[in-house]
């Protein structure tokens, strides 16, 4: 078990409310809030034996197991979306130099042309 740290608290804050225990207009606890880790919890239930405790080892070990599966999936699609990221932006840098490419074609076309042969009324003669 441990002592959440002040921007913890605060953070878990906007995710539920706690009502007892707080001073003033309930921004924050009065206590901070404690935690436990999963070894903690595997501990506690060596400890209590009420059908009660046991139902809610159960449950907090469940939410555990639930979290490291969704933390995991989270690793798979963080890699994912940074090889997507790369994919993008080397395609991002392929499709400047094509886009440029056009652009030089399409400024060499719009030079003006000069004409070419003999003209009597550019003549000085």
């Amino acid at each position: 078990m441990f002592i959440l740290t002040s921007e913890e608290a605060r953070s878990l804050r906007s995710q539920f409310v706690i009502l007892e225990g707080t001073r003033g207009r309930g921004r924050y606890p009065k206590y901070p809030p404690l935690a436990f880790t999963e070894q903690g919890v595997a501990m506690l239930s060596g400890i209590l034996h009420s059908p009660r405790a046991v139902q809610v080892n159960i449950s907090i070990m469940r939410a555990f197991v639930r979290l490291r599966q969704v933390l995991s999936a989270n690793k798979d699609l963080n890699y994912l979306f940074k090889e997507l990221k790369h994919k993008v932006d080397r395609h991002d840098t392929e499709i400047g130099l094509i886009i440029r490419a056009i652009e030089k074609m399409i400024a060499i076309e719009n030079k003006p042309k000069h004409k070419i042969g003999f003209s009597p009324a550019n003549s000085k003669f």
